[in-house]
């Protein structure tokens, strides 16, 4: 069996490293909020080359936080994509907020040309997903939001490393990335993070995470209790020395795909930017027989996934409570075509090129 990821050997490649950071918290006897959160917090910016992190308890509480201290309240607008995971509409239904829906292009992220149109006077954010490990085109949200003064906030949660012109995502107000375990940058539990410039956005945040608390016992605003722990932040710390080194291998894995399958007229395959840089959270591929070449590859031993089979306005928890339709062809179109295919750094050379070989030899 090829599987589509496998943690363990993760793991195992840098075991006596991530052993000796969870037995010094274990030993610390400090576990929430301590040294190695601050300590991580500080690293992961730096790395985003942003001045300020803030540490959460997920990659959707990230998004909540973000926009809450991004000033989104019930009754308000944000416009995204329904191309994507249900966590990134989740965050704004948490908020009381109403998604608002506009279409992906060959990419898979936002359609810069479709946002101007979506905006109303109840728009707070717009809220653009970097899929896949692929940044969205960002200069042209940017220059809308600046026209209607509103803030960007980036969902980066599949984003860790990816380049934007240069630049690592986020390239606008806030980021917010996940460290689920199976993300590029991944934690052994739950955990995310928020990445920001902006001062009083950070100061905000710090409290909102801990009950909207100046210090204390004092609450000074809306808060939820949402930390990053610092068994995740000491294992996270030790994995973020290596996330250069899996992103690069990650493109390796790409490469041997590229190569492998081109001569194959019925796959599209995935883009990248020009002047970015495509980190392969996932390896996306279209078949219009989506769903025989996945059953092909099941019974050959090799797992895929589909990322994502529903849109997220097509979702029955969306239908049922919300009246407004969207007109999103490409959306719909390619939810019906994509197939992940197995894409994880400890993956070998041998194993990807025998899933060539079965995707070659399908007819």
């Amino acid at each position: 069996m090829i599987p589509f990821g496998d943690l363990r050997r993760q793991y195992i490649s840098i075991k006596d490293e991530l052993d000796k950071a969870l037995a010094g918290v274990l030993d610390s006897g400090w576990y929430i909020l301590g040294k190695q959160v601050q300590q991580f917090e500080n690293n992961f910016s730096a790395f985003c080359n942003k001045k300020y992190g803030v540490g959460v308890n997920s990659g959707t509480d990230a998004l909540i936080l973000a926009l809450k201290a991004s000033g989104v309240k019930p009754g308000d607008e944000v416009i995204t994509v329904s191309f994507t995971a249900i966590p990134t509409i989740s965050a704004i239904y948490a908020v009381g907020a109403s998604p608002v829906f506009v279409d992906i292009g060959d990419y898979y992220t936002m359609d810069p040309d479709k946002v101007e149109s979506s905006i109303t006077p109840k728009t707070k954010v717009i809220l653009p997903v970097h899929l896949y490990g692929q940044s969205c085109d960002m200069d042209p949200i940017l220059e809308i939001a600046n026209k209607y003064n509103l803030k960007v906030v980036e969902d980066c949660a599949q984003a860790h490393g990816a380049l934007y012109k240069g630049k690592k995502v986020p390239v606008g107000d806030i980021g917010c990335f996940s460290f689920y375990p199976s993300k590029n940058l991944g934690a052994l539990g739950d955990g995310g993070m928020i990445v920001t410039d902006d001062v009083e956005i950070y100061n905000k945040l710090l409290s909102m995470r801990e009950y909207g608390q100046k210090e204390r016992y004092y609450q000074v605003i809306d808060g939820i209790n949402s930390r990053l722990d610092e068994l995740q932040a000491a294992l996270l710390n030790i994995k973020l020395k290596y996330l250069d080194k899996w992103n690069a291998r990650r493109r390796q894995i790409a490469k041997i795909y590229f190569e492998g399958l081109q001569e194959d007229k019925n796959i599209v395959f995935p883009l990248e930017r020009r002047d970015c840089r495509q980190i392969f959270h996932l390896f996306v591929i279209r078949h219009d027989n989506r769903d025989d070449l996945r059953e092909y590859l099941k019974n050959n031993k090799i797992q895929t996934q589909i990322h994502y089979p529903i849109p997220n306005h097509l979702q029955e928890y969306y239908v049922k409570n919300f009246n407004k339709k969207f007109n999103l062809p490409k959306t719909e179109k390619y939810s019906k075509e994509i197939l992940s295919l197995p894409m994880f750094p400890e993956l070998n050379d041998e194993e990807v090129k025998e899933i060539i070989k079965f995707i070659n030899a399908y007819k």
